[in-house]
């Protein structure tokens, strides 16, 4: 059998989804409701279906996973492991909320984690002892989530029969269906209240938010990988941006949808799993989008392209540049800037997270991240590929693991960033060479089963102020310590408030 692992330094404890037909927004008065938990069951029905998804795999991959774990070639099921310079801090399991957990977002105290079924506030002033404020129960996958003063925004991208919290799936036969954009009052977090909602075309898989003295912008991401429902099929070519007032949210409203792939044929955009998986269509919008407000520049993963915009206007980006891998990306998913805005590093999302791609027979340049310089200036810009960084601790066929959300680590005069994985863990890795790239620690639990693949893992991992919190599919809230002298200056760095898809100038970029 091919070893599954290299060598380390370790520390052991033992939807159908039917899209919407209409487009409008709702308020509090409309009859937006949200369920409040602040322990215990919930007391709505969550979605069925958001356990951890189990599939099998073939009885010699199985076999193969029981022997690595006998040898010590991976870990248990559910043993952790990491490098010596990472310490498990604390680890809080899922409780209300039974769904999958999603992304996160911070503001001062406090950690802000969406799941499937809704999202979960916790205290975080003692980072060895997180403790949950409230859950709002309100399901809608997937819940990404982000903060912006009292304004709490949530992305549903599953087809329901309404925009209330006590929504139910409409399966692809429903004609009429709600999905797109939520916003909560989070000024008392103990008591989180839903004051508006936005319909977005093709729903909201993601959004990023721009924020602004008065009002925020928000970027909303979604698409269809097969383009089979109405709003989603071609020329669905671009991304909706809301516009909401900070001092009256019930106001908020799509106000355009900039094209960003205009071209030949019915979308100007790459062939996402092209040549590798052919028969999938063009791009059908965008995955993610990160902003660099201060900037004015932005970078989309969408489908299949990497794309730089101009966000002076922010109703209405203009592209720079756009760039293709059909050799090796399969799906564009996320962007990060480096601190200098010099570099951005795309992720490539083989097989949609729930696949097993962290293996010799995927290889290293698959499921990867892709490293480019930004070369040029202004409008003249240009995205030039440099290299691919993937974990080299190969995994199980038992394990999902990709790459997936992550951040900078700010160290001035440095590229550093903290990555999830999946069931890969967290990664912590150093692109300051963009040609070199090379992991410098890590955090990881054994599979969550030997002989089926189960999703799980970590679905991001971000530095906030002095400590890596990653949000668990399956586990729950990790806290993670990370020690080494070449992160430890970022412990000085201190924010207000972070949503990782809205990147702050943690410096000055002009030094």
């Amino acid at each position: 059998m091919t070893s599954l692992r290299t060598p380390r330094t370790t520390t052991t404890t033992r939807d159908p989804r039917a899209r919407l037909r209409r487009l409008g927004v709702a308020s509090a008065a409309a009859g937006l409701l949200a369920t409040l938990l602040v322990a215990g069951p919930a007391t709505a029905t969550p979605d069925p279906g958001d356990a951890p998804v189990q599939g099998k795999v073939s009885s010699e991959q199985a076999a193969d996973a029981r022997s690595a774990i006998r040898s010590g070639e991976i870990p248990g099921v559910d043993e952790i492991v990491h490098s010596s310079n990472i310490q498990h801090l604390a680890n809080i399991p899922k409780d209300a909320l039974q769904g999958l957990n999603t992304d996160l977002a911070f503001q001062g105290k406090y950690a802000f984690a969406g799941n499937y079924d809704g999202f979960r506030i916790f205290d975080i002033s003692n980072p060895k002892a997180p403790k949950t404020v409230s859950q709002v129960l309100c399901p809608g996958s997937q819940n990404d989530i982000s903060v912006s003063g009292n304004l709490l925004f949530l992305s549903t991208d599953s087809s329901r029969s309404d925009n209330s919290c006590a929504s139910t799936t409409q399966p692809a036969s429903v004609k009429e269906s709600w999905e797109g954009m939520k916003i909560f009052d989070i000024s008392d977090v103990r008591n989180p209240k839903y004051v508006a909602a936005v319909e977005t075309a093709c729903g909201s898989h993601t959004h990023t938010l721009v924020p602004k003295k008065r009002d925020v912008y928000v970027y909303v991401s979604s698409y269809s990988p097969n383009a089979a429902f109405p709003d989603c099929r071609p020329p669905h070519d671009g991304i909706s941006v809301i516009k909401v007032p900070r001092k009256a949210p019930e106001k908020a409203a799509i106000v355009s949808f900039p094209v960003l792939f205009p071209g030949e044929g019915p979308d100007g955009g790459g062939n996402p799993g092209g040549p590798t998986n052919p028969g999938v269509s063009k791009t059908t919008g965008c995955h993610d989008i990160t902003v660099l407000p201060e900037k004015d520049i932005a970078a989309g993963a969408c489908m299949g392209d990497g794309i730089l915009f101009d966000i002076e206007d922010p109703a209405h980006p203009r592209v720079i540049d756009q760039v293709q891998d059909n050799v090796n990306f399969a799906f564009w998913h996320s962007a990060t800037f480096n601190q200098k805005a010099n570099k951005i590093v795309f992720t490539d999302e083989l097989g949609g997270g729930g696949g097993a791609t962290c293996n010799a027979e995927v290889g290293p340049n698959r499921g990867a991240n892709g490293i480019y310089d930004i070369v040029g200036k202004g409008k003249r810009s240009k995205l030039v590929f440099r290299s691919y960084y993937k974990i080299p601790r190969h995994q199980a066929d038992t394990e999902n693991c990709v790459a997936h959300n992550g951040s900078l680590i700010p160290v001035k005069g440095k590229d550093l960033m903290v990555q999830a994985w999946y069931q890969g863990g967290v990664s912590v890795w150093d692109f300051t060479d963009s040609r070199k790239p090379k992991e410098i620690a890590y955090f990881e639990r054994g599979p969550l089963s030997a002989t089926t693949i189960a999703t799980g893992g970590s679905w991001s991992a971000y530095y906030y102020n002095g400590y890596i919190y990653s949000n668990d599919i399956a586990k729950g809230f990790d806290v993670l310590k990370l020690s080494d002298r070449r992160t430890d200056p970022a412990k000085r760095i201190r924010m207000d408030e972070l949503n990782v898809q809205t990147q702050p100038d943690y410096f000055d970029f002009d030094d």
